[in-house]
């Protein structure tokens, strides 16, 4: 596996796949959602850091150490997720009206910024921002690789501030 070979790969799977699913299972408490998401998060770390073991105790306790990191990695990404929309909350309803009126311009700079943008631009925009889609199910609904998403979502967020700052200077 170690050097890609895809059979390699396929034992791995057939062999480790449903104990991995188990154990985050009673990880996650069954939570069948999260125990997903760490199990997809984990297989991509056996692919990315795979490496010869000494016996397969050893690699059997690899795997729960990088399964049990993929849990602990999402719940802190949902806790720092859910804090900022508390944040975000909190400061929306504390905003002085003129604040707010400021607020409603920018939004208006930004929808029509988004107007402009050629329609394959703005989907990806709207299917990251508003429809809440991951770069994973982005690439692959576009069939792309997710460094591809990336780099694509970094110039399109590039040409926008462009825009936005733009129209602001023109506006002063």
């Amino acid at each position: 596996m170690a050097k890609g070979d895809e059979v390699a790969y396929a034992k791995f799977y057939d062999a480790y796949f449903d104990r991995l699913r188990r154990y985050l299972l009673v990880v996650t408490r069954g939570n069948e959602d999260a125990s997903r998401e760490a199990l997809q998060s984990a297989l991509l770390r056996v692919v990315r850091y795979v490496r010869e073991f000494a016996s397969e105790e050893v690699f059997w306790g690899w795997l729960t150490v990088l399964a049990r990191s993929a849990v602990f990695d999402q719940t802190r990404k949902r806790r720092r997720y859910l804090s900022f929309l508390d944040r975000f909350a909190f400061h929306s309803r504390t905003l002085p009206p003129a604040q707010t009126e400021t607020d409603g311009k920018l939004l208006g700079l930004l929808e029509s910024g988004l107007a402009n943008l050629p329609p394959d631009e703005r989907k990806l925009l709207e299917a990251k921002y508003l429809d809440d889609s991951s770069v994973q199910e982005i690439a692959a609904q576009l069939q792309t690789s997710e460094k591809a998403v990336e780099s694509g979502m970094v110039r399109i967020r590039r040409k926008l501030k462009t825009v936005l700052l733009d129209q602001l200077k023109n506006e002063q």
